[in-house]
């Protein structure tokens, strides 16, 4: 359950307590689809029978209760209302496969002291935390967050407890009139800004005490375990657990050297294991660690230094000139403040923040970003207007803030779906489940959905091996007590020992081959999904284009008719256009150098103009201002011609909201008898602010000519305002009030061109098959340009703009169908008419949709049916918000897309974690949102990535087919010796395991990927016919080529047969033992080269020499072993055959089994589709955009032209 996953856990049934929520979640942090919560309470006569059945079993419960801690909760709790729960059973579902997940709670309580939960009067003015305040949470639900607890003191009223509980680092408390657990950050919803403003006074310290026990200490803890903690948990995990058994087995079975290898090295596996879980967990909480002493103010002006980790909800602090690390979320209630965000935003660009306006609309840190001082990022400056200090009232602490949010993505990160992580987890269960131990532990390998053809294989070559091991041993009169370790022994050979590293070194080589080309990876698990991706979302700005803009020039206005193009700024005519140019911004001065957004500067330094700040801009007016802007020196040229401009002077800004898409400012200048307000933004919004009577009738033709040849266009608009040019007048208007009866201005027109890598990296990825998209926040008709322009619509393709129109005046929701009959790429034309005259062949196979953000907002609300048949083919997206990119993101992947987003941070964060792979193109510290980070700012990244997912997961399927059939080819071995009742050496099997088979297995991944990215996509699914069909015939061949060196060898004359009274491994060495395990090492080396085929998603296998060397070198000295047996014959108890001949006829199998693998393989690979193509109709794809795309085939849409309402 993500951090804002179910806010609020719901009304509860009258029996058990058990509640299910359908949750409408947060797709920045899981994928959740529902909770369900049950409660639970102590029983006397269950916990005694939790002790007898623990004592009865010699403790093993206790070890499959650390595995499953809800089956301890099942047996020694009993079901009660949640009203009573002192555990907590949360079951979360997926919502792509249907599986829960359990986790257990202890419901904790905490005392309160007397009188400490009254709320304060609505009317005083302390903190605005009213009724009305608390939103969601009725009337006296503060009273409720104390409910009393069943015992009598607390009934009668002496002691007053808060029962709540901690979940992924989120507090939820008990509400009791809704009978439920309240997530805490729920009490701040509802607020208004006109509330927070009244909590400038700050908080009373009986009021500070009694949020503190209700919301926590304003800390982000890392749980940071001990050494012996953490020695303790590896030591009882699975995998170790079965390890223990193992060498327990071997021990009694005598195998000491083999025993005693396998237990050095996972000895030092646990020791790695632990140095790095601990240095990992060291290195988040250093990280996310901040303990500072901040001002707070108390009530009667007071101020009071506390530290930072006392803080809560309501506390309102006094911030330093200096700046600083800001320890949690606050609103920033007077003065400015310069913020670097890098740390969640992924954007390096220092932010502006204003002071919150005052007025009855509700708080909320998402849409007033502005106005809100995020944890952990770094305030640069602060400066102070009205009143001596810089104020802000805390909002949110702990993991409810952005950065608590960050860190709690990392620590319990989003489980990832994947059909071949699922199968092969399932394989090894069903191998091991012979012996009934539990699975081993793939770092990399969950659960499965359809087991049971691979299952019913394992399982019955299990079972057939242990019946036929038990009748055989059984008739050789082998003791009871060694058929049994017989038996199980068969389970340690059945189930490879080095699958989970040789599965996990995949996955290292992938990621650090992207390392070395500067792609950082941080969740290696999301490589192979690389390999699957069908549709990758790529933002605009910054991404396919340039970050850095240049301006064009600006159109100025004349009354109503537009002038030609200005292409220096600088020399046009003192006068509102100029001024606003100089002035609308939210640059800021940072030791001497102005910083802001790249289109600001850009902007500005078109002008010419000069930002001064501070006592210089002061004295320039005689009062205190904002800012100043100062004209540059008029040209010697310019002189005499016209009054030169005078300075200008900042009021008020009202900062750029990607909600509102444009900004404000108030200025005035010496000799102004009222200030002006500019206005700079969107072209389509600004233009309907204004005075219709302002704005041209070729206002949409001209700003069409631009952006068609993909320009981007700003609009300018400004009024008079009758108010005194003071900072005190100014600061009280209200962005509504600015807004007015504007007149437009003019435009700005800047150039974006592409990156030299953009159109090469979508050409080909649309080549491949592969959807690209373009989610932007810029204008539509610029978007449609440069989506033209890199080839993401071809010239010959169709492409419809849809244009939604939500309910007004009684009349329903509609939809605008607009064919677009024009295209061009032309971004950085000098002529806009010609760019505007070029037309595009329509290709009617090829269809295209672009929208706009407030277009896929109604198809979100009104238009549910038609959205999937909109995404299927929509290419482009615009205008579209932050929170709409993550919403786009989450919608393709509910039509089964796996989804890939690539961006440059900013406005990208949600979307790029919610995407199965995100790129970001940035290395701030927020990339860690991002399992992928390009320190390269283009998208070659991007096919990289998919190349290198491919390799990674092509090379999984490999290894994985390896370590099957190495240990299927050991269980042979095992199978045919203890037929005759003998077995491997102890050395025999440590050469097989170590030397052989464990060297093969990590250097065979060492295969790089296809330089060409091909349009075939590896299978994710290891329950194929492929597979499985690769995997019997290869264990046919190994049999047929074993069983047939055993029955040469005792056909031949020298041939001595082995004392079967003797059990193994006494009775080494001995012919038969020497014959099978000579044959089956030749057999790990050919299988594992046969394994490493190349084409189409590896490079050849010859380009892997580390590899090549290793079976070369291995396979020399099984041939000098066969041939000349030397030293190492009595180390691995071989008999000396010396028949030459019969020599070479062994090798002369190796050379049978050698070419048959391969041709297996390749007969496989290349008739094996085709046959099966041929042999069974064409299924339909169960997933949902294959049927859409199916759908739309046999019936397009959308229709040509008209209306759809």
């Amino acid at each position: 359950m993500s951090a804002d996953s179910s806010p609020l856990m719901g009304s509860t049934p009258a029996s058990y307590g058990t509640l299910t929520i359908e949750t409408s979640l947060d797709p920045l942090s899981s994928s959740v689809s529902s909770v369900r919560l049950s409660g639970y309470c102590g029983s006397p006569w269950r916990v005694i029978g939790y002790h007898v059945v623990v004592w009865m079993m010699a403790g093993i419960p206790l070890l499959l209760f650390h595995w499953k801690p809800v089956w301890g909760v099942w047996l020694r709790f009993r079901p009660c209302s949640l009203a009573h729960a002192e555990t907590l059973v949360i079951e979360i579902r997926d919502k792509e496969d249907s599986s829960w997940q359990l986790y257990t709670v202890r419901v904790q309580t905490e005392a309160i002291g007397e009188g400490s939960l009254e709320p304060p009067p609505r009317t005083q003015a302390e903190d605005g935390r009213s009724q009305a305040a608390v939103g969601a949470v009725p009337e006296g639900a503060w009273k409720d967050t104390a409910q009393l607890c069943g015992h009598e003191e607390a009934v009668s009223g002496q002691q007053r407890v808060l029962r709540y509980y901690i979940f992924q680092g989120q507090r939820y408390i008990w509400i009791e009139t809704q009978q439920a657990f309240c997530q805490v950050s729920l009490l701040d919803h509802g607020r208004t800004c006109d509330d927070i403003h009244r909590s400038r006074s700050g908080l009373g310290l009986q009021d500070q005490t009694m949020r503190k026990t209700i919301y926590g200490p304003n800390v982000i803890r890392v749980p940071v375990k001990s050494y012996p903690q953490l020695l303790i948990d590896e030591a009882l995990n699975p995998y170790y657990g079965f390890q223990a058994f193992s060498i327990g087995l071997w021990l009694a079975d005598h195998y000491y050297w083999y025993a005693l290898c396998i237990f050095l090295i996972s000895s030092i596996s646990i020791c790695l294991s632990l140095y790095k879980t601990r240095k990992q967990s060291e290195t988040l909480r250093d990280m996310v660690k901040l303990s500072v002493r901040v001002c707070v103010c108390r009530p009667g002006g007071e101020e009071e230094w506390v530290d930072s980790s006392e803080l809560v909800p309501g506390d309102c602090l006094v911030l330093p000139k200096e700046g600083g690390l800001m320890p949690c979320d606050a609103a920033l209630v007077a003065g400015e403040c310069m913020v670097n965000e890098s740390s969640l935003t992924g954007e390096s660009v220092p932010v502006l923040k204003t002071a919150l306006p005052e007025g009855p609309m509700p708080y909320c840190p998402e849409t007033q970003q502005r106005h809100t001082l995020f944890c952990g990022t770094l305030m640069l400056q602060a400066r102070s207007f009205v009143g001596p200090h810089v104020l802000a009232v805390v909002t949110r602490t702990g993991f409810c803030t952005a950065k608590g949010g960050l860190v709690s993505s990392i620590l319990h990160p989003r489980p990832v779906n994947f059909k071949f992580y699922k199968h092969s987890m399932k394989f090894v269960a069903a191998l091991s489940v012979l012996g009934e131990c539990a699975p081993y532990r793939l770092c990399m390998v969950p659960r499965a959905p359809h087991p049971n053809l691979t299952e019913s294989l394992a399982v019955s070559s299990a079972l057939f091996g242990t019946i036929y091991s038990v009748f055989i041993l059984h008739q050789n009169r082998v003791p009871v007590n060694e058929i049994v370790l017989r038996a199980l022994d068969l389970v340690t050979v059945v189930v490879p020992p080095a699958l989970p590293a040789a599965m996990t070194v995949c996955t290292l080589y992938a990621q650090s081959r992207l390392r070395s080309q500067g792609v950082f990876c941080i969740h290696p698990l999301r490589i192979n999904l690389g390999g699957k991706l069908q549709l990758v979302c790529f933002d605009k700005t910054g991404t396919l284009t340039e970050d850095g803009l240049d301006v064009m020039g600006v159109v100025p206005l004349q009354g109503q008719a537009f002038l030609p193009l200005v292409p220096e700024p600088r020399r046009l005519p003192t006068g509102p256009l100029l001024r606003a140019l100089a002035t609308c911004h939210a640059l800021s001065r940072l030791q001497d150098t102005p910083v802001g957004d790249p289109m600001d500067l850009k902007m500005v330094e078109s002008t010419g103009w000069v930002l001064e700040e501070g006592p210089a801009a002061d004295l320039a007016f005689g009062t205190q201002v904002l800012a100043v802007m100062r004209p540059p020196v008029q040209e010697p040229q310019l002189q005499g011609m016209e009054e030169p401009p005078g300075p200008v002077s900042i009021l008020s800004r009202f900062p750029f909201s990607s909600a509102l898409q444009r900004m404000d400012v108030v200025v005035a200048w010496p000799g102004a008898t009222q200030p002006e307000a500019y206005v700079k933004g969107s072209p389509e919004l600004v233009a309907g602010l204004c005075n219709p009577e302002t704005v041209p009738a070729d206002f949409v033709q001209m700003l069409q000519s631009y952006t068609a040849a993909g320009y981007r266009v700003v609009a300018l608009a400004g009024r008079p305002l009758p108010i005194p040019p003071s900072l005190g007048a100014a600061q009280q208007l209200t962005r509504d009030t600015v807004e007015q009866e504007l007149s437009l201005l003019g435009l700005l027109v800047m150039r974006n061109l592409l990156k030299p890598q953009t159109t090469p990296v979508i050409q080909a990825l649309r080549r491949t098959c592969i959807r690209t998209v373009m989610v932007t926040g810029d204008n539509l008709q610029t978007a449609v340009t440069v989506a033209q322009s890199c080839g993401m619509v071809g010239l010959r393709e169709r492409l419809v703009i849809i244009r939604a129109t939500p309910p007004e005046r009684g009349q329903p929701a509609s939809l605008e169908l607009l064919p677009v009959e024009s295209s061009v790429a032309m971004n950085g034309a000098k002529d806009p008419d010609q760019a505007a005259g070029r037309t595009v062949e329509q290709d009617p196979p090829s269809s295209h949709l672009a929208l706009s953000g407030s277009t896929f907002g109604v198809l979100m609300k009104h238009f549910p049916r038609l959205l999937p048949k909109v995404l299927v083919q929509g290419t482009i997206f615009a205008r579209m918000a932050p929170e709409q990119k993550t919403e786009l993101v989450c919608e393709l992947q509910k039509l089964q897309y796996c989804v890939g987003m690539c961006g440059d941070g900013a406005n990208d964060c949600g979307a790029l974690k919610a995407a199965d792979v995100g790129i970001s193109l940035s290395q701030a510290e927020a990339s860690v949102v991002s399992p992928f980070t390009s320190s390269v700012a283009n998208i070659e990244c991007v096919p990289m990535v998919i190349r290198e997912g491919r390799c990674s997961l092509d090379t999984s399927f490999s290894v994985f087919k390896y370590m099957a059939l190495y240990s299927l080819t050991q269980f042979i071995s095992v199978l045919i010796l203890y037929t005759i009742n003998t077995n491997l050496g102890d050395v025999q099997f440590l050469a097989i395991d170590l030397v052989i088979t464990t060297t093969v297995a990590v250097l065979m991944s060492r295969t790089g990927p296809s330089l060409v990215l091909g349009r075939a996509r590896p299978p994710g699914a290891l329950l194929s016919v492929l597979v499985l069909s690769s995997l019997l015939l290869q264990v046919a061949l190994v049999a047929s080529v074993q069983l047939g060196g055993y029955f040469l060898t005792v056909v031949q004359p020298w041939f001595e047969p082995l004392n079967k009274t003797v059990p193994a491994p006494d009775n080494l060495p001995n012919y038969e033992n020497t014959v099978v395990f000579s044959l089956s090492s030749f057999q790990y080396l050919i299988l594992a080269a046969a394994m490493s085929k190349g084409a189409p998603f590896r490079r050849p296998l010859y380009t892997n020499v580390p590899f090549l060397v290793a079976l070369a070198l291995l396979g020399s000295i099984l041939v000098g072993l066969l041939l000349v047996p030397g030293l190492l014959r009595g180390p691995l108890a071989l008999r000396n055959i010396t028949d030459t001949c019969f020599k070479l006829l062994l090798l002369g199998l190796v050379a049978f089994n050698f070419v048959g693998a391969f041709m297996l393989e390749t007969v496989l690979d290349q008739c094996l589709p085709d046959c099966l193509r041929r042999l069974r109709p064409k299924r339909a794809s169960k997933k949902r955009f294959k049927q859409l795309e199916q759908e739309l085939a046999e019936q397009p849409w959308p229709p040509p032209t008209g209306p759809w309402g």
